[in-house]
């Protein structure tokens, strides 16, 4: 069984990464208070209850984002510091913000004339505010981290989540023409949504679609930009853990575990088009492995 290096993260981190990513860190790996972690995410915060100014790092615009909002509500929820009036006025801006039918578009116009990623490109629409359609990744992201939300701390659903829910399920029983990022994101939202009957039966149904449509590399020293089982399947309680056999999740975890670099960070197999990008990523995902490594009794 292989195990990082928490030291040689720990020195990486504190050489390269964000504030944010830091006391991430200190709150899950040290001890440390969950007050620092909100206040690293609200340092983020627009006043019109939105997240952007780069928080999702892909997207280098001041203005608030759907992927944005969802890393802030996910990093508050990992860190068990959730704050009620932060996570009410994100979905205030969803429900401000959703397009005809609910749910969440996959980029705001407001990133035009910022620095983003070249796949991060609003998509018009044709209804009178010229709003592009639900993204089947942001509304399930989003959806999927506030149910995990709604179940840890409790109360009543914002009715953007339950608009959202619905159409969700409705894009599941009619799923088609689907890539890898849009079925990580439905597989989050079926591991937290509170109908486990039936996000169980639509696991069953979808969740064959990642081999039919070729999305998984089972092999993990596969190259390029792919998705690995543990991009599905990342936790213990993952519903996506029945898709695999064990032998390939311990081989995917040893993997992740050697796949700390020489200077004890991780990075990612996606494009790297900025250097402020790619450093905020390779903290990101510093803390993202360890997370999913102790998690799974790697350390």
């Amino acid at each position: 069984m292989t195990s990082p290096d928490i030291e040689a993260a720990e020195q990486f981190l504190a050489a390269n990464a964000r504030v944010l990513e830091r006391r991430r860190f200190e709150r899950l790996f040290r001890g440390g208070d969950a007050g620092p972690v909100r206040d690293a995410v609200a340092a983020y915060r627009n006043r019109d209850g939105g997240f952007g100014h780069a928080l999702e790092p892909d997207g280098r615009c001041p203005g608030s984002q759907p992927l944005a909002i969802d890393f802030a509500l996910r990093v508050l929820l990992e860190a068990g510091a959730w704050d009620t009036a932060l996570a009410d006025g994100a979905c205030g801006w969803l429900a401000a913000h959703a397009p005809a039918g609910g749910g969440a578009v996959f980029v705001d116009p407001s990133i035009e004339g910022w620095p983003h990623a070249p796949w991060l490109v609003a998509m018009k629409g044709e209804g009178e505010a010229g709003e592009g359609p639900a993204s089947p990744i942001c509304t399930g992201l989003l959806a999927g981290t506030l149910h995990a939300a709604a179940a840890q701390a409790g109360g009543p659903a914002h009715p953007w989540l339950s608009q959202a829910t619905e159409l969700l399920w409705s894009r599941i029983d009619a799923l088609s023409d689907v890539g890898p990022y849009d079925m990580r994101a439905l597989f989050w939202f079926l591991d937290n949504v509170p109908d486990r009957d039936r996000a169980r039966a639509a696991m069953e149904k979808i969740g064959p679609m990642i081999f039919d449509g070729g999305m998984v590399a089972l092999d993990p020293e596969t190259p390029g930009e792919v998705h690995y089982p543990l991009d599905f399947a990342p936790l213990p309680g993952s519903l996506a853990r029945s898709l695999f056999d064990q032998r390939v999740i311990d081989a995917g975890l040893d993997h992740l575990a050697t796949a700390q670099l020489p200077d004890g960070g991780w990075t990612f197999n996606w494009m790297a088009w900025s250097p402020a990008a790619e450093r905020e990523w390779r903290g990101c995902r510093t803390v993202e492995a360890l997370h999913i490594l102790r998690a799974n009794g790697r350390c």
